[in-house]
């Protein structure tokens, strides 16, 4: 290539990659063996390189691209606004932040009438706790060992996976088994045994901690990133009535599995049951601009109408993630999003991942809702043994070169691509992931 011409295609990707890697300190990573993927554009639930490369996406990226890529009616709010107004301090009304607040506040429990705005979902699960805290003047917040709340100091003490272990800097903080039947830590054989159990669980260890020192249950209301774990009919009405027996405050985190994601604007509508807190961030705008926050019962609100809540952030509130948030709700309203994930979850992902799971022996469990789903891979169906180190890895690498873009974590694949995908579309990227799995048996991965 003449050094003179501009670099197109499969070098300008590469040159874009060697850049980055070069200069930015990667997340979650050894810095020498981040991935090399780079993407150009984006639209619906596609994107592509500057090669030419298109992927189907089921990652929605962090599972927050609820809305997809390059909807127009964000894109123009949030264009909008910046030539209106960009950013304000916090302190100081502005007309994108209230119309936000009550966008989401139409979705919110009966009986929410606040929202405290955060820049992204783990200051919003560290502001419920101080809330929470405060509310009761006690210490002590329960959550998952399967979970993932956030990488600030309280939200990541609170999350239950490895990621915590070298990071627990804040105090007070409980970890307890939640449902989980396809490996049940309560010898459950049906979901209502596991349901039943698994409350009793908590139950005891709120007991024996001290009812009088517990502050908050911090559960996700489906768990995510550890296994897209829809809890069994009746939990989560359980952890209400503990919760009130004891004046617990009771916080759902939506960061993920809110706005869509589930079926539902939010996933706590499944199961009947209302918070005292809920965290939200990801699909409230589809991550366009970053934003997140709580929203606060009647309750917890009015004890601070004349104390000082301490806390605020300088972003709190900004203008360009109001702005999407009002569009991308907006969006959602008129465009029926909440229908299409519910729809295109019964009625291609559960039958579609359900064959492949009847014809592989790979799979030991499909699982999930709305476009929120799991699929668990085993060595053996009886011992229910996780795949060998490194078969994910190479699984995810080859729908990647067969134009599927899909996220391995553990021994799982999670299929969560943004909720306006087409039946099509995830019929499809169905169909290349069988493609896939085929492979991986016949070649023994």
């Amino acid at each position: 290539m003449n050094p003179s011409e501009p670099l197109a295609g499969a070098a300008l990707d590469s040159s874009i990659i060697d850049r980055d890697h070069a200069m930015v300190f990667g997340c979650w990573a050894a810095q020498a063996s981040r991935p090399r993927l780079h993407v150009a554009g984006g639209r619906g639930a596609e994107l592509w390189d500057h090669a030419g490369n298109r992927w189907i996406d089921f990652t929605s990226q962090l599972i927050n691209a609820n809305i997809g890529y390059g909807h127009p009616a964000v894109v123009e709010a949030i264009a909008q606004q910046a030539a209106r107004l960009a950013t304000i301090s916090p302190a100081t009304a502005n007309e994108a932040r209230a119309e936000a607040a009550a966008a989401i506040l139409r979705h919110m429990p009966q009986g929410f009438n606040k929202i405290f705005f955060t820049n992204a979902g783990a200051d919003a699960v560290e502001n419920a706790i101080r809330l929470a805290r405060l509310h009761t003047k006690r210490d002590k917040i329960i959550s998952f060992y399967r979970s993932y709340h956030g990488n600030t100091a309280a939200a990541i003490t609170a999350t239950g996976d490895w990621r915590r272990v070298e990071n627990e800097y804040a105090r007070g903080h409980l970890h307890v088994f939640g449902p989980y039947l396809y490996r049940s830590e309560y010898w459950a054989e049906t979901p209502e045994e596991e349901a039943q159990r698994a409350a009793r669980h908590l139950r005891r260890v709120v007991e024996e901690e001290g009812p009088s020192t517990i502050a908050g249950f911090l559960f996700e209301t489906i768990p995510g990133t550890n296994g897209i774990l829809p809890p069994p009919p009746g939990y989560l009405p359980r952890l209400r009535e503990i919760a009130d027996e004891h004046g617990i405050v009771l916080i759902l985190d939506e960061v993920m599995a809110g706005f869509a994601r589930s079926g539902a604007w939010l996933a706590l509508d499944h199961y009947g049951v209302t918070p005292d807190l809920v965290t939200f961030a990801k699909g409230v705008n589809s991550g366009y601009v970053p934003a997140g926050g709580v929203a606060l019962s009647e309750a917890v609100a009015s004890g601070f109408d004349h104390r000082v809540f301490p806390g605020g952030l300088t972003y709190s509130g900004h203008p360009l993630a109001m702005a999407a948030i009002v569009a991308n709700i907006g969006a959602m309203e008129a465009e029926d999003v909440i229908g299409n994930a519910a729809r295109v979850g019964a009625e291609t992902f559960s039958p579609g991942l359900a064959a492949i799971a009847e014809a592989n022996p790979l799979v030991g469990e499909v699982r999930g809702i709305g476009c929120f789903w799991a699929v668990e891979l085993v060595q053996d169906a009886a011992t229910r043994a996780p795949v060998k180190p490194g078969a994910v890895g190479r699984i995810v690498a080859a729908c990647r070169e067969r134009g599927l873009l899909i996220a391995g974590v553990q021994n799982r694949l999670h299929v969560t691509p943004p909720c306006v995908i087409s039946a099509e579309l995830a019929s499809r990227g169905i169909a290349i992931l069988r493609e896939v799995l085929d492979d991986a048996v016949r070649e023994s991965w």
